[in-house]
């Protein structure tokens, strides 16, 4: 399928969606997505094991890897259909691993970072706070794919989380946002879809090129001092574009290109963050750069 013709069908998903969250008196994404264990109430000794899922508070970290890893996942997923290669990858690696949902919005279930962004960092704010208490640890790391790799940006910026986090690894974020290949430039031309991006589906258009949420979050540096930053990128992107608009600026930054490691490697938005071994390979990269190992088309 040509690029526009992809970028046109991410479009149209999100008029979709939009649609749906104005129309359908369904249940709410809170009642209908699948309960999550909360924190325990007691504290285990034992290290994370590889046999364990993810979201398990009673993980602790283990002295190879003392940070728990919150996983953070894009526009129109939920915290588990994101993550089910790399959450039980990571796992086995012996992490503990958990994720969260945000940016619900009602009558619109299963289907989230669909609010605010600046609200739904506060939702991260909360969440992180929660895993430190649960595993007594001090930091966490942050992995999120596209929204989800942006969006903490804004936590680390404006919320304090700083001090609370060591890395952040985007797979396919939209720093700078997206232009889908050119096709956000034709809203203007189209009044009642762009309002109803705003109003509806708010995340969508504060991830527009050019919007007041990324020229606030990027004003001043892509950066704050403290923590150590990873974009894992793709050439053939089709949503975030151009694929170039992902990569931060500034110290601590590393921003990687999956074809410059493995040139077979034909992963879009979906698959870099989803299911793509060379990606998450690197993400590992990044959580442990101590003990890195380099990356190739070999699994």
């Amino acid at each position: 399928m040509l690029p526009w013709r992809r970028a046109l069908r991410a479009l149209t998903a999100a008029l979709l969606i939009a649609g749906a969250a104005t129309l359908t008196p369904t249940a709410t994404a809170a009642e209908a997505a699948a309960p999550t264990a909360g924190p325990a109430s007691t504290a285990s000794s034992a290290g994370p094991s590889s046999t364990r899922g993810w979201n398990d508070y009673d993980c602790r970290p283990s002295a190879a890897h003392p940070r728990p890893v919150v996983l953070v996942h894009g526009t129109f997923a939920n915290s588990v259909d994101n993550w089910l290669v790399l959450a039980p990858y990571l796992v086995a690696r012996g992490y503990c691993v958990f994720s969260l949902d945000y940016g619900q919005l009602p009558h619109v279930p299963l289907i989230h970072g669909l609010g605010p962004v600046a609200k739904s960092a506060e939702q991260l704010d909360t969440y992180v706070d929660e895993v430190l208490a649960a595993t007594g640890a001090e930091e966490v790391d942050l992995v999120g794919h596209s929204q989800g790799g942006m969006m903490p940006r804004y936590y680390l910026k404006f919320l304090g989380g700083a001090p609370k986090v060591n890395a952040l690894v985007g797979l396919a974020p939209d720093n700078h946002g997206t232009t889908l290949l050119g096709l956000t430039r034709l809203l203007p031309y189209f009044p009642g879809i762009e309002a109803l991006l705003t109003t509806a589906t708010p995340s969508l258009a504060d991830q527009i090129a050019g919007s007041p949420f990324l020229t606030e979050l990027n004003a001043g540096g892509d950066t704050v001092p403290g923590v150590r930053y990873t974009v894992i990128a793709t050439r053939y992107d089709e949503v975030v574009t151009p694929y170039r608009s992902q990569f931060l600026d500034g110290p601590n930054v590393r921003n990687v290109l999956v074809q410059d490691l493995c040139p077979l490697d034909l992963s879009e938005h979906v698959a870099v963050g989803v299911l793509d071994p060379v990606a998450h390979h690197e993400v590992a990269n990044a959580l442990d750069p101590a003990h890195a190992t380099p990356t190739t088309c070999l699994p």
